[in-house]
Parts: structure tokens; sequence; C-alpha cells
């Protein structure tokens, strides 16, 4: 990264010349926006400011920046970034062509601050911006220089981050990171790049933190990421020759002189290409959301995170506890019905809940639901009633008419099963209009609101699964009326088939397929002859690899505790278009390119941006 120039051999140019040359050019201040051209689009230029860009020895707590014309600042003061960061930030404002800063802490000694208002400072009329514009000065004799790069990606699907903050650690014990604020900080832009600026030269820790707290400290549950090496900021010189020809070095003839040709410096800010993958710990808060009764016979609990462990209850009515498939949200299933009938219960139920340290901790609530009945006359109740009498239980299946032949049939009740007769379920093959009876097993799933049947479906064939009358009955006592349903399992022509060889093979590699909003579709074991990937739907796939260091069979995040980094993810580089009955196969090289150059620009996206 070119950065700056400094001359060596002046040749017959004077001094002078070179002077107004670099003044003119490469060390302009960056807030003077270009000149000319219509009025509208020019930014605000800075005309006078109480403490110069590159002062030292400040010992002033406040002060202020003249403009042109009069300014605002577009958005939030919480975006105008300040380092080293401030426990109580300090007041800034704009006030008609003027903004004032005040820092609201004592100012440190021999230290270097910045104020990076960004694209913050706008004119009044148009909201140009004048971009990129920092304050910079030292409470010392001198001004920290040096300056560190790089990128922030999400471990996980490689995408940048923005707006997170990333800074350097002076103090490289592990504890800082949770008990000290940062000694530099930058911000990332919308392609996960940072910089932090004015850095003082020695070795650092590098992390970046999603501050959601908005105190520079990690607190547990905040995404983060760090450097397992120390950072130690440098800057590297090269020698280049420049031929620069100004007027005054033409002899009488109007032909250049020989010695105008000079020798540059060029230095260059180093580290430029430190790499960040941010990810959030395993580490979900447990909480009760909420109760609530919406049917009379049924209380459901909401919770914030997955309970492995079930809660208990005391003084809640006989009934059947289940849990959804994401076990956050949990249904209380009343059986008697003279509890069904009370329309306010009065319970305490026991449950795991986060402490502040994400640690499990059992908690009591007294808890009450109320069902609130419709408003309905006595000939409306007798109306439903008669109509649930005549309909019975309402099961429902899977079938339909594209069932694949790997799929598992069933039959789903919407209240849990007291009775299965199995054998009054029948899976029929239909031929012409011929239905011969097909073997099946019926399993009862765990939950009683499921019945499987299982047996080996055949391609390209129609089914009729029949269901006789009473052949489920649930815990209120209803029974289902006699039903079937109709299905087709699809022809394997239907599907597309790929193989990949992954280069170089790795033995803990799984390799996953994705759908265009970059979701996985499945994942898969990668074998050393090749990957096969059997009954894919036509259409457009991208494909990504983690290599599996815990032998979980997923991709596995990081953990600061135990200083592990995310588990490595690679993406293959295009998009692959299948099409039905056809066999395709690709190579699928991980470490051929870059990690910032993997993934494919139609799912890459700033995830933070659009939230």
């Amino acid at each position: 990264m070119r950065i700056g120039v400094r001359y060596i051999l002046l040749g017959s140019i004077c001094l002078a010349q070179i002077a107004l040359m670099t003044l003119s050019t490469g060390c302009a201040n960056r807030g003077i926006g270009p000149q000319g051209g219509p009025k509208d689009s020019l930014p605000p230029v800075i005309t006078k400011m109480t403490v110069p860009n590159g002062a030292r020895n400040v010992t002033q707590k406040e002060m202020s920046i003249q403009f042109n014309e009069f300014i605002l600042l577009d958005g939030s003061t919480d975006n105008i970034l300040i380092s080293p960061p401030q426990q109580r930030p300090p007041e800034i404002k704009a006030v008609g062509k003027r903004i004032d800063i005040a820092f609201q802490e004592d100012l440190r000694d021999s230290t270097t601050y910045t104020i990076d208002f960004g694209d913050q400072i706008v004119d009044n009329n148009e909201k140009n911006p004048l971009k990129d514009f920092a304050l910079s000065f030292s409470t010392g004799d001198q001004i920290d220089s040096l300056e560190v790069y790089g990128q922030l990606i999400n471990a996980e699907d490689l995408n940048p981050l923005s707006g997170v903050i990333v800074g350097l650690h002076e103090n490289t014990e592990d504890s800082a990171f949770m008990t000290l604020p940062f000694t530099r900080i930058g911000r990332t832009n919308e392609e996960g790049e940072f910089s932090i600026k004015n850095v003082k030269a020695g070795s650092y820790r590098l992390y970046a933190l999603q501050d959601q707290s908005r105190d520079y400290l990690f607190q547990p549950g905040e995404g983060i990421a760090f450097q397992d090496e120390l950072v130690t900021p440098y800057i590297t010189i090269s020698t280049e020759t420049d031929t620069i020809y100004l007027p005054d070095t033409l002899d009488v003839d109007g032909r250049p002189i020989a010695d105008s040709v000079i020798t540059a410096e060029y230095y260059y800010y180093e580290p430029s290409n430190l790499l960040l993958r941010f990810f959030k710990e395993n580490y979900q808060r447990h909480y009760f959301q909420r109760a609530l009764r919406k049917e009379a016979h049924a209380i459901t609990f909401y919770f914030g995170a997955p309970q492995d462990e079930l809660p208990t209850f005391d003084g809640l009515p006989q009934g059947i506890l289940q849990a959804n498939q994401g076990k956050d949200t949990l249904t209380y299933w009343l059986t008697d019905s003279a509890d069904i009938k009370n329309d306010t219960l009065r319970f305490t139920m026991t449950y795991l809940k986060s402490d502040s340290l994400y640690q499990l901790q059992p908690q009591t609530d007294t808890l009450q639901t109320v069902y609130r009945a419709p408003k309905l006359t006595e000939r409306a109740l007798k109306a439903m009633q008669q109509k649930r009498e005549k309909t019975g239980l309402a099961i429902q299946s899977n079938a339909s008419s594209k069932v694949h032949h790997f799929d598992t049939l069933y039959i789903s009740s919407p209240t849990p099963l007291a009775e299965v007769l199995a054998d009054s379920i029948h899976l029929q093959l239909k031929k012409d209009s011929t239905f011969t009876p097909v073997a099946i097993q019926v399993q009862t799933d765990s939950n009683q609101m499921k019945v499987r049947l299982i047996t080996s479906l055949r391609a390209n064939q129609d089914y009729r699964i029949v269901v006789d009358s009473a052949a489920m009955t649930d815990v209120y006592g209803f029974a289902n009326k006699a039903n079937h349903f109709d299905l087709h399992v699809r022809s394997t022509e239907e599907y597309a088939t790929m193989t990949i060889l992954l280069q170089p093979y790795i033995d803990n590699a799984y390799i996953q397929l994705l759908d265009s909003k970059d979701m996985p579709i499945t994942t898969v074991k990668a074998e050393q002859e090749g990957t096969l990937f059997k009954y894919l739907e036509p259409g457009t796939y991208f494909m990504r690899m983690f290599i599996d260091e815990d032998g979980d069979s997923k991709w596995t995040t990081g953990d600061w505790k135990t200083h592990r980094q995310p588990e490595q993810v690679a993406y293959f580089p295009k998009k692959m278009t299948l099409r039905a009955n056809w066999t395709f196969e690709e190579t699928f090289r991980w470490q051929e390119r870059p990690l910032l150059e993997q993934k494919p620009a139609a799912i890459r996206k700033d995830l933070n941006k659009q939230k």
C-alpha cells in the first residue's frame, strides 16, 4: 500500500519547487474536496481549526472546526470513532458552520488522539459528505503514525461484515480483552476492511468485537474475532527513480535539463493484509419468554433457547408435555375435562436459566394462564361441537404428487394420540385401476402426534394410503373418519447426479451444497475417490467445504476461553447448474484461491448492512 513519498536526490530542481509540488499534490488536506464543477456537488471545506490536524502538546479538552458553509452531522454521533476509545464519549455537535468537540474525560499524557468522522460531516443543503475526514492530535511531543490494515469476514460463510469494532490491545494478557478498553480502534466498512491509525510502535493483540454493550470490553454472547499471533506495525521503504519536469528545468531552447531526474523513497504501512474470522460462541442465553393458552385444552410455553432438560411443574393439572423440533417451544396438553373447563390455572414452573456468565441455574416462576373463550351464543357453541363430532379427528399426510422414493410417509394428528390401530392403516400400489396391498410397518412417534409408514417405495409409481374409520383416536376421545391419500413417487430421471473430487483430499472434510440464498441443502462427508450427491433437484447450486476438527460432523464455531478458532471453511468459486437426468463432475481445488477471492459474488453479501 503506497502511502507517502520522500525525495532524496534533487538534481537541478530547487527545494522550494519540490516543496510546492508536494504540498499541491500528495500532502493536500484530504478534507478539501475537488474544486470547480456544480456547486451542489462540493463537500464542505475546512477554513479554520482551533486544534490543527497533527498538532502536538495539546492540553485543551474543547476544540472546534470551522467550515465555509452550514453543515450537519449525518447520523448518530455513535458512528464517530474516537481512538483511544472513551468510556464517556466527547460531546460532538454541529452549530451553524462549526463543529464543537468537548472531551468528557481528562486527556492522557503523551497520547495520540484520533477523531474519525468517516462521512458524517455533510453540507446543510445537498448533504454532500466530507469523505473520510479524521482529526489527529497529540498530548505529547510526537504524533504516533503507524497504521494497521486488514479485513474481517464471517467465519462460517466468508461474508464481509461492516460496522464491527476492530481494536489493538497493548496489554497482551488474555484478561485485557474483558477488563480493559482497546488501546486503538477502527471500524469495518461494507467490504469488511478496517484500518487502525496513529498507532505507536510496539506489539499488540488484535481483536474484532461486535460491541453490543458499547463499553469496548468483550462480554459473553458478543461476536468476536482474534489474531493468534501478536501484531507489530512497521513501515517498509522502497527507493524508485522518477522524472519530473518543471517549467524552469528547461534550457534556453526549451529542452528538459537532464538532471531533473530525482530519486524518491516510497513507504508502506504494514501489516496491510491481516485477516480476521468473525464468530459467535456457541452460548445461547436460556430464558423463559411467556406462556399462552390460546385453546382451552393446551398451554404453550416459549423459551429463548432449546430446552435440553424439560421444565418441571407444581400445581399444573394432569396432562402431556411435548417439545417442538427446536425444543424452544413446549406444549402442555390438558387431559382432564374439569381442568379444561377451568379458565384460569395457577402453578409454578422450574427451568434452567442463564446467569450473566451463561451458566445454567435453576429458576422457579409462578405463572397464571387464562383462557378467554370467544363470546358465542349457545346455538353457535352447539353448532361448533356438532361440526367437530361430524369431522372427527382431522388427520393429514405428506402424500402428494411429488413424493421422493427415499421419503418416509406419515399421517399426522393435530392433538396427541391415545390409540393407533396398525391393522387399520394400509398402503396400496396402484396399477391402472387396480390397488395391490403393500407391506408396511406402522410406528408412532415419541411425541404421539405422528404415525410413520415404514416401507420401500418404488420410483415412478402411484400409491394410496387408506385409513379406516377410528384407526386413530386422540387423548380427547375423537377418532378419525375413513379417509385416503393418493401419492405419486417421482421418477429417478427427474433428478441430477453430481460427483465432487476434493483436491487436496483431507479425511475430515465435509462438502455442503448450497442454494441461491447461501443456505445448506445437504452435507456429505468427503470421499477420497469422489463425493457422490444423488437425487438432486435440477437448478442452480453453490458449494463449500469445512474441516471437521472436532469430529462432530458439523461446522463448529470458535471459543475464546480455549483460544479455539472456528473450523476452516472454503468456497467453490463458481455456481453450478444441474439438469434433470444429467451427471455432473467437478474438481474442488479448495486451496487454489486466497480465502477472500473464493466466494461467488452472487451469494456474497454484508449481513450487517442488511440488518
